[in-house]
């Protein structure tokens, strides 16, 4: 391996350009493959961002001997192939969330990475950021007392074009696989901190408007039960801009986390807010002056260059338990998927993991 890691990226959309200007601030990556479905939208990627390689498209990638790690930014249903395939070619992998549609197909990928000895993470920015850390730290430390409940939401309008993937029904779209990952992630990493082990929920309750035209979830909410008593109260909408915001609830105080998901990105700051009864509260800033992206792919540099397979920033069991609870949300609300239908097809052959037909 080369003294900076070399990524190649699958795919040329929005969050692959992200990545790109991302890398090019970086201190331990560059950009030398990109792949697309498209010469011309290849061309146009290479152009916007210089690389050595952009006309092999994703098999071109994944099959690039000079690439160290691919960055898969397809849509949802195509994240198990390319993921799998990159790994089968020994490439470390950054996989765009969700992992996969269902946590069937998620166990397949993370098998892939386990077969071939290589690094595998699931592309929630935010477990990379320090901010995140030092919050695992608070609630690790007993900062509030007992964690009993928290809320977290995520959400925006990406407006109604029909063209737009998150509102294709055979493209797994939806607000629940696009940002509802990220309260339920957090509510797993803060029922570990609070425990001391991954788990999955004990109990899910879900609900979501699910259009009649684009067959998707466009707003949703839910409820997780972990054992210890902690609830979480969730929500996301790809059709309303919800406050993107975290609040810990203790039996000692409570914490707030303006900014969850992106720390510090588009004018939000990047700080953590203690509240404990009969004292002032205590802001902490956590922000570095650096992008949350830039700050991701320098973590994935190091911990590729340390020699971590299941990365301590989002293991894969713990990729595994959210996906689940995303089948689960999912199966609450009334969402399926092509996808999913595979698995009731399989049902009761042996070979289904916890999908959403259970």
């Amino acid at each position: 391996m080369s003294e900076r890691v070399r990524w190649g990226i699958v795919g040329t959309g929005k969050i692959a350009r992200v990545m790109a200007r991302a890398l090019a601030g970086s201190d331990t990556g560059e950009l030398v493959a990109v792949g697309s479905r498209s010469a011309e939208r290849g061309a146009a990627f290479a152009a916007e961002f210089p690389v050595r390689r952009h006309d092999g498209g994703y098999e071109g990638v994944v099959e690039d001997p000079v690439v160290d790690l691919v960055y898969i930014a397809t849509t949802h249903p195509s994240h198990r192939e390319w993921a799998v395939r990159a790994a089968g070619a020994g490439k470390h992998l950054l996989c765009e969330k969700p992992l996969a549609v269902h946590r069937a197909d998620a166990e397949v990928v993370v098998e892939a990475a386990r077969a071939n000895d290589v690094f595998l993470l699931e592309a929630f920015a935010y477990r990379c950021h320090p901010q995140t850390a030092r919050l695992v730290e608070l609630v690790g430390s007993g900062a509030i007392g007992e964690v009993r409940m928290l809320d977290a939401t995520f959400g925006y309008d990406a407006g109604s074009d029909p063209g737009n993937y998150l509102l294709v029904h055979e493209l797994a779209g939806g607000g629940i696989l696009d940002v509802g990952g990220y309260p339920t992630s957090m509510a797993h990493l803060i029922a570990r901190a609070a425990t001391g082990r991954t788990a999955e929920p004990t109990d899910v309750a879900g609900v979501a408007e699910i259009g009649p035209t684009t067959r998707v979830d466009h707003s949703a909410a839910a409820v997780l039960r972990f054992e210890g008593g902690i609830v979480a109260r969730l929500a996301c909408s790809i059709q309303a801009d919800l406050e993107g915001s975290l609040r810990i609830f203790g039996s000692g105080g409570r914490i707030t986390v303006p900014s969850p998901w992106l720390p510090g990105r588009i004018g939000t700051k990047a700080e953590i807010v203690l509240e404990r009864p009969g004292a002032d509260p205590l802001v902490e800033d956590v922000g570095l002056g650096t992008g949350v992206y830039t700050i991701e792919v320098d973590a994935v540099g190091e911990m590729v260059r340390a020699g971590e397979r299941s990365p301590s920033v989002m293991p894969w069991e713990e990729s595994l338990a959210n996906m689940a609870t995303l089948d689960r949300w999912r199966a609450a609300a009334g969402l399926r998927y092509e996808q999913d239908e595979v698995l009731v097809a399989g049902a009761g052959t042996g070979n289904v993991g916890s999908g959403i037909v259970d």
